[in-house]
């Protein structure tokens, strides 16, 4: 069948219609459970220096505007590697993808402890950059694992607990940092070291996740690819599949928005540590566990993003995704406005939690939409509209460059966002699409029924 968006998705490879978070067996939730820890090995990797830039700032004797290009270095790279990534994933397969960048990534985030100047620095900040484009891979390889009742629900959770590596390292890179010191090892190696241990944890997950998992529930792309299977890009087609999803008005729209909910993400990691320690006299510690806080909330508000996405899917189909969309970054906006006006520790750190509570939210309604705007260029189709989040980062950086005090930045990227969020109203789809969509999961169904009876039966 083939609808109004020139998809097919006739075959649905034995996608899971459900998530069985105990189960370690089936090539659906060995891709889940490897997706969510690898990204987040690589966000933990990524924003590992952010905790501890009020050392390195003195240690490299830094500049207000030096940090914040510092900032748009760390993300820059990102938006550029995302839709590579994408195209890539449609090519050659999350499995060999991911791997790919976890060992080769690996290497610039334990070579930043070889830097000694601001100019050495920098670029090692942008080459780590190119880690971030896991994100496109981990909701790629989820989307190929899961039919669409459960896609959003599976892509807010693999996305959330692996962005809540940038809260973990928030919180636990001063605790390293603290105890290489307690070695006797000095500000000048202590902070090094910790990121040598985040790249080398980084390589050999690389190692682990093309062992442990496979492109697809029945195989992977290679092999699939020599059986005949539909529904796969081939190998001389993948930058075809780019230009299909640039063509497409809808995925621009969605660019634009995760700018406006990834993006604030990452900008509160860059910023939010030293954020806390200026404007309201924190030590490092203290400052990185507030900040630490605002990632941590991955754990359980993407995931609640993607589930109320599928839940408003039940009874209003797709559009109930998009309006849940739109009302989740209005609300995100509103709050931060008002995170940005309090002007006392106890008030800003109130705030915080609801404010991250609709950023993750709103980050997970995005991706319960994303998968389903053009199926066959799925992969660039991810990869431009997480290029947006890393691309809103980039933007927003420029506000903390000094032209700004930081409490006004934040005030004025919320209204943006509060505006920019009824673009959401604009992403529509076919009648046609959604009958096709209705059949592939009950296909999906009759599948997993069928999977799980041999298995009761055997």
């Amino acid at each position: 069948m083939k609808d109004t968006n020139g998809t097919t998705d006739t075959n649905p490879l034995g996608k899971a219609t459900s998530i069985d978070f105990f189960n370690f067996t089936d090539p659906q939730m060995r891709a889940f459970h490897m997706s969510w820890f690898a990204f987040f090995l690589c966000f933990f990797a990524w924003f590992g220096v952010s905790p501890l830039m009020a050392v390195i700032r003195d240690e490299l004797a830094l500049t207000e505007a030096q940090i914040g290009n510092i900032g748009i270095a760390a993300v820059a790279t990102t938006a550029l590697s995302r839709p590579i990534l994408g195209s890539i994933c449609d090519w050659i397969g999350p499995r060999k993808a991911y791997s790919g960048l976890l060992v080769l990534a690996s290497i610039p985030v334990m070579g930043i402890g070889l830097a000694t100047t601001y100019e050495t620095f920098l670029i090692c900040r942008l080459l780590i950059g190119f880690i971030g484009a896991s994100f496109v891979i981990t909701q790629y390889h989820s989307s190929k694992m899961f039919a669409s009742n459960a896609v959003g629900t599976a892509n807010a959770i693999t996305a959330g607990w692996g962005n809540l590596g940038g809260g973990a390292t928030q919180a636990i890179m001063p605790l390293l940092f603290g105890a290489f010191l307690a070695m006797g090892l000095g500000d000048f190696w202590s902070w090094r070291l910790c990121m040598v241990v985040a790249g080398l944890v980084c390589f050999l997950t690389g190692i682990a996740y093309y062992t442990l998992t496979q492109d697809t529930p029945v195989g992977n792309y290679d092999e699939l690819r020599e059986e005949g299977y539909e529904g796969l890009t081939s190998t001389d087609s993948a930058t075809g599949s780019f230009i299909t999803a640039a063509k497409d008005y809808r995925v621009w729209i969605l660019t634009i928005l995760y700018g406006g909910s990834f993006g604030i993400e990452l900008t509160m990691n860059n910023f939010l540590a030293l954020y806390f320690t200026d404007y309201f006299s924190q030590s490092l510690a203290m400052a990185g566990t507030l900040a630490g806080s605002f990632g941590l909330m991955n754990i359980f508000a993407r995931p609640m993003g993607g589930w109320i996405s599928d839940k408003f899917a039940v009874n209003y189909g797709l559009r109930g995704r998009v309006l849940w969309l739109c009302g989740a970054m209005v609300l995100e906006g509103l709050f931060m406005m008002t995170f940005a006006q309090m002007d006392t520790l106890m008030l800003a750190a109130t705030m915080l939690v609801p404010f991250s509570i609709m950023v993750m939210a709103a980050e997970g309604a995005m991706y319960s939409v994303v998968p389903f705007v053009n199926r066959k260029a799925m992969g660039s189709v991810a990869g431009m509209v997480g290029a947006g989040g890393t691309a809103g980062a980039v933007a927003a950086g420029f506000l903390f460059k000094g032209a700004f005090d930081w409490d006004f930045a934040f005030f004025l990227l919320g209204g943006m966002i509060t505006v920019g969020a009824f673009l959401a109203l604009f992403v529509t789809f076919s009648d046609d699409y959604e009958e096709e969509i209705n059949e592939s999961l009950e296909a999906a169904q009759q599948q997993d029924a069928d999977r799980k009876a041999a298995a009761a039966a055997a």
